[in-house]
């Protein structure tokens, strides 16, 4: 796992870039010698995930319990190349807030094989009580967005 800070750290320091390394495994490998699409945003969720929690310190579990689910409104994925066995890559993950609707985070990420884009999107969510109700953002993790940057709309 990397951090690039792309600012200098104050008391809720929200990390610009997260990146984590991981393995293309065997059993995500196709009849054509290639990763299978269907792994590449599972790679990307277990980075987001991560970075959600290390980062933003939203532990998905322990909000659950406490009846606030955070989830995925949409996405948009865009392959470039493709990643094979043994394939050592990068995903990345960084964080923008959007531009109209403050309850909506966005978290641009990229797979990365030799510094070569394998595959671009863009991963859109919210929280939710879990009884129902209107989509929000608690009010720990608001202070600690207040410095994020917005999203341009742009991969």
């Amino acid at each position: 796992m990397h951090f690039r800070p792309t600012f200098a750290a104050i008391k809720y320091m929200i990390i610009m870039e997260y990146s984590k390394t991981y393995t293309a495994k065997d059993e995500h490998i196709d009849f054509q010698n290639i990763m299978d699409g269907l792994y590449y945003p599972f790679y990307m969720e277990y980075c987001r995930h991560d970075y959600i929690k290390e980062v933003l310190g939203f532990d998905f579990e322990e909000e659950a319990k406490n009846g606030v689910n955070m989830v995925l409104s949409k996405y948009t994925l865009q392959f470039v190349r493709s990643l094979k066995k043994g394939d050592q890559f990068v995903v990345t993950c960084n964080l923008m807030l959007d531009k109209s609707n403050k309850s909506v985070l966005h978290f641009k990420q990229t797979i990365l094989l030799n510094n070569k884009v394998v595959t671009k999107a863009v991963f859109s969510g919210t929280c939710v009580k879990a009884g129902g109700g209107r989509p929000f953002l608690p009010e720990n993790l608001l202070q600690k967005l207040a410095d994020a940057p917005e999203w341009d709309g742009e991969f």
